[in-house]
């Protein structure tokens, strides 16, 4: 592994310990297909420690899954199909998976305001799947003893 800095107090591209590296502060972009090519040396993992370059990587990649999980949950919130309400339960685990991933991975690097922008569509989609759960749960209940009671 080798850790570039531009600064004259370090070795420029000397050889460090992959636990060294892992233990700066930074935003850790490794790929398993995808290599980085810097000064015709390929870089399989690559650590970000300026805060401003980590955001606009980052920022980027977030949104983009932003928007693909905004995209699939509407999908499964309009799913009219479902009777049992695992579209409902699927869209709440997938928010949850989302949420979880953005406070372990991304939470230093990203701004308060991208967060929040996040938090409220999701919170609004979040209320609605819990809404839907609910109410399917609520007429599969009223099925049961009525039919109960019907024997």
């Amino acid at each position: 592994m080798y850790y570039l800095c531009n600064t004259h107090y370090v070795n420029k591209g000397r050889i460090v310990d992959k636990t060294e590296i892992l233990s700066l502060e930074g935003f850790m972009m490794s790929s398993k297909n995808k290599m980085f090519q810097v000064e015709n040396v390929s870089i399989r993992d690559l650590c970000l420690l300026n805060k401003a370059l980590a955001h606009s990587v980052v920022s980027k990649k977030v949104l983009n899954k932003y928007e693909k999980l905004i995209s699939r949950l509407t999908k499964l919130l309009l799913d009219e199909d479902d009777g049992d309400g695992e579209c409902a339960r699927e869209a709440l685990n997938e928010i949850e998976k989302f949420r979880q991933e953005i406070k372990n991975k991304y939470r230093l690097i990203l701004q308060k305001k991208e967060l929040e922008y996040m938090s409220k569509k999701l919170s609004i989609l979040q209320k609605e799947a819990s809404q839907r759960l609910l109410e399917i749960e609520k007429a599969c209940y009223e099925l049961k003893n009525t039919d109960k009671k019907c024997r």
